[in-house]
């Protein structure tokens, strides 16, 4: 199992190209840092869900242990400079929270890109609580992926659920219950996917989902792998 860090800004604008090389050469010098990936805004469209403006910048990292994330994000870790680097998101309403990360086979994982485009992700995270965690957990782990799986085009296919953890990181933490990520070769193929008879699998089995609050939150996001194999 892997574990993520999630760093997440909403701001007027997305980082510059001279802001993602800086953080992207920070994250891939990172000791313990097994890959690494941006994600700004994308346009795709899901016939039951607009989400609105999704996030300018989402940086996900991850890690083989809890022991290295937190050692990335410590008081005088590697990362403690990371803000710095993007001058564009300073005044930007931000959070940052840890998972625990699982991933899931899908038919063909090849991504098929073009002159180096980023591919596109599917951005979901459910707030909690629910009634019963492990209900939740239980229905949603045994059921979502295998109908995820029959969407076409899918690459990829993680689900990532709420941790424990320590680090200094001057940026106020979330704790969703659970956060996921489909992905895509492009924001077209994401359409395709999501206007595919799997959606429609997906919004049947959402209304099995045993209680839960806080509502669910879906966005396209175009995604650049910046780090990967430390």
């Amino acid at each position: 199992m892997r574990f993520c860090h999630f760093l997440n800004f909403r701001a007027e604008h997305e980082p510059t190209p001279a802001e993602r090389a800086a953080v992207s050469s920070l994250l891939a010098a990172t000791p313990g840092v097994m890959q690494a990936l941006l994600h700004t805004p994308a346009v795709a469209h899901d016939p039951y869900l607009n989400d609105g403006r999704a996030p300018s910048l989402v940086i996900q990292s991850y890690f083989g242990d809890i022991q290295a994330l937190e050692a990335a994000f410590a008081a005088g870790g590697p990362l403690q400079g990371l803000l710095d680097l993007l001058p564009s998101q300073t005044n930007a309403e931000a959070t940052q929270e840890a998972m625990a990360v699982r991933r899931y086979m899908v038919p063909d994982p090849v991504f098929q890109v073009v002159d180096g485009a980023p591919h596109c992700s599917y951005l979901v995270a459910y707030a909690g609580p629910a009634a019963d965690l492990n209900a939740w957990l239980t229905h949603y782990i045994g059921h979502h992926p295998p109908i995820m799986a029959k969407f076409p085009g899918i690459r990829q296919i993680e689900i990532s659920s709420r941790i424990d953890w320590m680090g200094a990181l001057p940026v106020p933490r979330y704790a969703h219950m659970q956060r996921n990520k489909v992905v895509f070769d492009s924001p077209e193929a994401l359409t395709t996917a999501l206007n595919s008879p799997a959606r429609h699998e997906l919004r049947q089995d959402f209304h099995e989902f045993p209680a839960y609050e806080g509502g669910n939150t879906h966005y396209p996001m175009r995604t650049w792998n910046v780090a990967r194999g430390r």
